[in-house]
């Protein structure tokens, strides 16, 4: 009988680590993040860089106004 208390311990590791193991793989399959879940900020960076560049592309195509003279 004090075998087996020798034993427990050493089993309590394993035993721990397949247990996490087994439900780690059952939550596997399910989607954690909710659908409103913001975006990525890497993809709201970059579609706010576009719309600067679009905004600029737009400055560049108007016709710029009279340049006037300068005296010197």
């Amino acid at each position: 009988m004090k075998e087996i208390l020798y034993v427990l311990p050493a089993l309590a590791c394993p035993v721990g680590m397949g247990l996490m193991m087994w439900f780690m793989m059952r939550s596997g399959g399910k989607k954690t993040t909710p659908q409103d879940a913001p975006a990525d900020p890497r993809q709201q960076e970059l579609d706010g860089l576009r719309q600067e560049i679009d905004g600029l592309r737009a400055k560049l195509d108007r016709p710029a106004p009279a340049a006037q003279e300068r005296t010197p």
